[in-house]
């Protein structure tokens, strides 16, 4: 997720942060350059400087692989922000390029598929070799790039989805039926009255997490029915969501907003979630609540630096991890009692990269 601008920037200046497609390693997009990192244990795996790369606002790794599409964005660029550069860590140099018509505003990439999405463009590319452009389709407005697509070649569902030409909508693209040639009838799911602020897919692709510029809840939708399976409330107050993901068994789902709180929900057992009308009975003789005392609340959450932009994951045994741009690492542990507890808490920024890679 690409994240925004904040004013009191890192004394390393991080631009942007995101977890690969397992949320197994993160990258740093910085002023500097680039900084790969292991999560489990937290270990800076690569390092590429500025000389190499320029200033860096988009990266998205491959897995473990030894690829990753880069986006140059920052105060001391090497590249254009409308071309798209592959790298190659075990070449040592960049194999590949591709520049379009406006500035590239994201990238997302598995393991047979390349997706760029541009302010009113989604272009589908085939992958390894995307010398092929597969389709390109109009969007909706999208500044912040919006698409997200089945993470495993595997997936249940393989799609991607972004946002729809309706207002508060979201588009979704089946890759298999493109792939063989059948056209089809836009399909979208009508998700929220206002501009989607976020978008977020599990990695079957069978769920799809939205939250609108109102950020005050977030709705989770069957991808194959289109139906909405729950809607979750982050808060009362509006406020701007950074990033949804949803566990690997897609049992929980995580988000974090600059109200400086990462929320974690239950999504498959919703009864575990906390309601407001039930804290409120405790309380007040007060009954009748409506739709938002009856609001699935988080099951659990914890704090970050507050108006820090971050990003949130699952990691291994019930914990969340949650990174942010001042280059503060903090990972909770989490129960189905809603007890938060931190485990870790690093400055990732001054970790220095081991001998080995994870190549």
């Amino acid at each position: 997720m690409k994240l925004p601008a904040i004013a009191d920037m890192s004394r390393k200046d991080v631009i942007n942060i995101r977890f690969n497609q397992d949320q197994g390693c993160f990258a740093s997009c910085m002023e500097t350059g680039l900084r790969i990192y292991n999560v489990e244990p937290l270990v800076e795996k690569a390092h590429y400087d500025v000389e190499l790369m320029g200033s860096v606002a988009q990266c998205e790794m491959l897995y473990r692989t030894n690829i990753l599409a880069i986006v140059s964005g920052g105060s001391r660029t090497k590249f254009a922000d409308n071309t798209l550069l592959l790298y190659d860590d075990c070449a040592k140099k960049f194999v590949l390029e591709l520049t379009f018509n406006s500035s590239i505003r994201a990238v997302r990439l598995k393991r047979d598929k390349l997706v760029v999405a541009l302010l009113t463009q989604i272009h589908v590319f085939s992958f390894p070799t995307p010398t092929q452009r597969l389709f390109s389709i109009e969007t909706r407005t999208n500044p912040k790039g919006l698409c997200e697509m089945s993470p495993l070649v595997s997936a249940e569902r393989q799609i991607v989805v972004f946002p729809g030409h309706n207002l508060g909508s979201v588009q979704i693209v089946d890759l298999a039926s493109t792939e063989n040639g059948v056209s089809s009838a836009p399909i979208w799911i009508p998700a929220h009255k206002n501009e989607l602020a976020c978008i977020a897919l599990n990695q079957q692709g069978t769920r799809i997490a939205t939250a609108s510029i109102q950020g005050t809840l977030i709705r989770v939708w069957d991808s194959i029915s289109r139906t909405k399976l729950v809607e979750l409330r982050r808060g009362s107050d509006p406020a701007n969501v950074q990033c949804i993901n949803f566990s690997n068994d897609s049992d929980y789902l995580c988000c974090s907003s600059d109200k400086g709180t990462v929320h974690i929900f239950a999504i498959k057992n919703t009864n575990l979630n906390r309601k407001m009308s039930y804290v409120l009975s405790k309380i007040t003789n007060f009954g009748l609540l409506g739709n938002y005392g009856d609001s699935q609340w988080a099951l659990a959450n914890f704090t970050v630096p507050p108006e820090c932009a971050c990003v949130c994951a699952f990691g291994p045994n019930n914990s969340v991890i949650a990174i942010c741009l001042d280059g503060t690492f903090h990972k909770y542990v989490f129960n189905n009692d809603g007890n938060c507890n931190r485990e870790a808490f690093d400055q990732y920024l001054d970790i220095c990269e081991e001998d080995d890679n994870i190549y």
